[in-house]
């Protein structure tokens, strides 16, 4: 069984087109959109290859029409590029977004998923790393044998015991300075965690031609090109 997990794609088709994996299931972990500027292509591999995918923050607030709010960092990225969302995203994409779960828990092959953006005590908006005892104690009446988390962009695989904590990273949007997607293999219970280097050129490019120019396109390349926001 062979099952690939991912993440935080953030509307960055290049990247997750460069994702050539051989799979037998697919685990989505939330935030599909924002940030970038090419959800369709996005959302529908999802929908088509995803065996199991559950609401991100940023699924939320575009499903919501949540207006963004902010004046620095990734917040301000946000408001230049949700409004885009609204224009592109038709009525069945936001409310395939909309009716995403917060959480799931999924058997596979006769291996327990338990799948949630955040964590189990903040579904859509804690950020929690690869700190064993937090994990421990949010993990309290959680039964399962992977725990598939994302939100941080950053990838960790930790090991519990009768359990293991899975953060694939960010597909879309890398913040632990490396540029290169990243995702995560689960292969007979071992979890690899891999990179992929993509065409960031191309997603820089089609950003243009989505209109973002300006501030609101040095700041998004800076990311895409430095893995962070520099």
């Amino acid at each position: 069984m062979r099952v690939l997990v991912i993440s935080d794609i953030h509307s960055n088709w290049a990247a997750l087109s460069a994702i050539q994996e051989e799979f037998d299931y697919c685990l989505c972990i939330g935030d599909l959109v924002d940030y970038g500027t090419d959800p369709l292509p996005c959302i529908e591999w999802v929908k088509q290859n995803v065996t199991a995918c559950v609401r991100g923050n940023h699924d939320h607030a575009v499903a919501q029409r949540v207006e963004a709010k902010g004046t620095t960092g990734f917040r301000k990225l946000a408001c230049f590029t949700r409004p885009l969302h609204w224009e592109l995203l038709d009525r069945v994409r936001m409310k395939y977004l909309a009716r995403l779960p917060i959480s799931q828990q999924v058997t596979i092959e006769g291996t327990t998923f338990y799948l949630v953006h955040g964590t189990p005590r903040d579904p859509l908006d804690e950020y929690l790393g690869d700190n064993q005892a937090a994990w421990n104690a949010r993990l309290q009446g959680i039964n399962a044998d992977f725990i598939c988390v994302g939100h941080t962009h950053i990838p960790f695989h930790l090991d519990l015991g009768e359990k293991q904590v899975v953060n694939p990273g960010s597909v879309g949007q890398p913040r632990d300075g490396d540029p290169r997607c990243s995702y995560a293999i689960i292969e007979d219970g071992k979890v690899t965690l891999k990179r992929k280097e993509y065409d960031i050129p191309a997603a820089i490019r089609q950003m243009e031609e989505m209109g973002l120019t300006g501030e609101s396109l040095e700041m998004a390349s800076s990311v895409l090109l430095n893995g962070r926001l520099s």
